[in-house]
């Protein structure tokens, strides 16, 4: 194995234990400093999860020599602004998504990325799984014939009401949380639908207690090529659903759960013939994501995720804001 990347976490966010903290232990990286708001609870994590040192902000971290490499999971209203500071300072960057709160924001983002010349990475890590993968494979073979029409949909039991993501100032809401999976599993079928898909139209609702906020989110797209999309997302559900359907003109797959992989492997597929279970592995997709990352700092690899894909989703996330009656997130002041 090549040298490990030496990450710096912003924040102490329960999701960095499955996301970073386990991947890295499992090939060979190291986390080699956190920082949070308040200085206990980033020393707490750090124990907890055997980080290297504390930073005293998140500055502090940015500007620490060490840290070749800024993971940034913080209030989707915080990404923005910190994925700036990093680039800036000459770190590459592993962002949790969006990449921003709006597409003016973004765009900034990704003007930053080719000034750095750094490494620039939207942590939609479904993207690495075999089952993701696998989806397209079946796809690209012909055995459903041809692309008519995929279904996303995204959700999750609410969180509580002081969560974040119900945050209007904090860039907060289902398609930021959730849906930005939905319409970035779509764009991603572009190769076999005759180019990136466009919105057609979009229905949300607004979270009670929560003005501006979506707790709910439906957009209806249309590819070049004549297939439709349904990218559907819900943050306050009766269950967990994280499911993708590609239907084809002679046959379909889907995919149970593409946006946890490793929590359910299956990839279902149907067709004249008959129906059939494939599973693909329970290894994290966070796990395959940091390889990946970790093959372009250090080797130069080609990555699907960049900071030009990041504006195009967030592009579209925009988009489904307006049609559905809702505001563009705001920028964190």
């Amino acid at each position: 194995m090549s040298e490990p990347l030496r990450f710096g976490v912003l924040g102490a966010a329960r999701i960095s234990g499955a996301s970073l903290i386990g991947p890295a232990r499992a090939t060979g990286h190291r986390v080699v400093a956190v920082a949070a708001r308040d200085r206990a609870r980033a020393e707490a994590y750090a124990a907890e999860h055997g980080v290297e040192r504390v930073a005293g902000t998140y500055a502090e971290l940015i500007a620490d020599p060490e840290v070749e490499a800024v993971y940034n999971p913080l209030a989707n209203g915080l990404h923005g602004p910190w994925n700036l500071a990093a680039l800036a300072a000459g770190k590459h960057v592993l962002s949790e998504k969006p990449s921003a709160s709006n597409a003016e924001e973004a765009a900034e983002v990704r003007e930053a990325a080719a000034k750095a010349g750094t490494v620039f990475m939207e942590a939609f890590h479904y993207l690495f799984h075999p089952v993701t993968r696998r989806l397209r494979e079946i796809l690209a073979s012909g055995e459903i014939g041809e692309l008519r029409h995929v279904e996303t949909m995204v959700a999750i039991q609410a969180p509580p009401d002081s969560d974040p993501r119900w945050s209007l100032p904090l860039a907060g809401g289902a398609v930021m949380d959730l849906g930005c999976y939905s319409l970035h599993a779509l764009r991603m079928l572009a190769p076999w639908a005759g180019g990136a898909p466009r919105l057609v139209s979009a229905r949300g609702g607004e979270r009670a207690g929560a003005p501006g906020v979506d707790e709910w989110l439906d957009a209806d797209l249309a590819f070049p090529g004549g297939a439709t999309g349904s990218a559907r997302c819900h943050m306050a559900y009766d269950r967990l659903e994280m499911s993708c359907r590609i239907i084809g003109s002679q046959g379909e797959v889907r995919a149970p759960n593409f946006v946890l992989p490793h929590t359910d492997d299956r990839v279902v597929v149907r067709t004249a013939d008959g129906e059939r279970t494939e599973r693909l592995g329970t290894r994290s997709s966070y796990t395959y994501q940091l390889e990946a990352f970790a093959d372009r700092v250090r080797g130069g690899a080609p990555l699907p995720l960049d900071a030009d894909d990041a504006l195009s989703t967030m592009t579209l996330i925009d988009a489904a804001y307006r049609a559905a009656g809702f505001e563009p997130r705001p920028r964190s002041s």
